[in-house]
């Protein structure tokens, strides 16, 4: 079955999702009677979700999240979350879906609902100093490197290139560590490093390396939701994104530069 035919078949059912609220739609359900949706985001992964000058969480990812609620005819309530923590969140019931820059891979697909297709992709790099003068992987091995608990490519980049992890929960605490020399790089998606590079904020720093270990990210359901209402309701709109074109506009709204994994799915779903 190709991609056009799927996203057929996932645009019907989503025209038929919302009015689902039986036994066998028990999140959906709830989401309906509690008439609120609870998503987790990011508010340290700017431009996908940070905080602005007013305090409030904003982004491309809470774009997603508003038009998520707004298509359910609910209200919107954001829970902050982080890489540690957000999949218990999801577990626990705290919050009903993931949309937090989260990688789609194998063992996380043990524990978290993948909402397929995919909604963005990104890969692993690092942010440094141009006085580093990094040129390739190899030159971190030894070196203090900044990462955050739980990212995936950590493990890969340790059997490859041997760095000296610094791990913490959030990014705002590597940005001050490694500003104020203690880390030689930081260990990040390179996604976000482009966009922070790009906004005038990092100054005299670089990312000098070839990008590696390309991560698809997916939105995250409880397992249960997956091929359940919800989780088929979440599919069919992901898939709407994509054949829009509406994920491509949000990257120009938030000044990023229009990714290849976007621009091919678009054109697939639209042959």
């Amino acid at each position: 079955m190709n991609l056009k035919t799927i996203c057929g078949l996932m645009v019907a059912f989503f025209a038929f999702a919302v009015p689902l609220t039986d036994a066998s739609a028990e999140t959906m359900q709830r989401i309906f009677e509690r008439g609120k949706i609870a998503i987790g985001v990011k508010a340290d992964y700017r431009p996908w979700g940070y905080r602005n000058t007013n305090g409030d969480v904003v982004g491309l990812e809470i774009d997603l999240a508003e038009d998520t609620a707004k298509r359910l005819g609910v209200k919107l309530e954001t829970i902050v979350v982080v890489g540690s923590n957000r999949m218990e969140f999801l577990k626990q019931g705290k919050i009903d879906l993931i949309i937090a820059t989260m990688g789609d891979t194998v063992s996380r697909r043990k524990v978290v609902g993948m909402i397929e297709p995919d909604y963005y992709a990104g890969g692993a790099n690092i942010i440094a100093s141009k006085s580093m003068g990094f040129k390739q992987w190899s030159e971190i091995k030894g070196k203090k490197i900044c990462t955050i608990q739980g990212a995936y490519y950590n493990a890969r980049v340790t059997k490859l290139y041997a760095p000296k992890f610094m791990a913490f929960k959030g990014v705002p605490e590597i940005e001050r560590v490694l500003r104020n020399g203690d880390c030689a790089a930081f260990l990040y998606d390179s996604t976000w490093i482009e966009s922070n590079l790009a906004s005038g904020d990092w100054n005299g720093y670089e990312m000098p390396l070839a990008t590696e270990d390309p991560s698809l990210w997916a939105l995250g359901v409880r397992l249960d939701d997956l091929s359940a209402p919800f989780g088929l309701f979440v599919s069919g709109l992901v898939y709407e994104w994509h054949k829009t074109g509406k994920l491509l506009e949000l990257e120009k709204k938030w000044g990023i530069k229009n990714s290849p994994y976007l621009i091919e799915m678009n054109k697939q779903l639209n042959k």
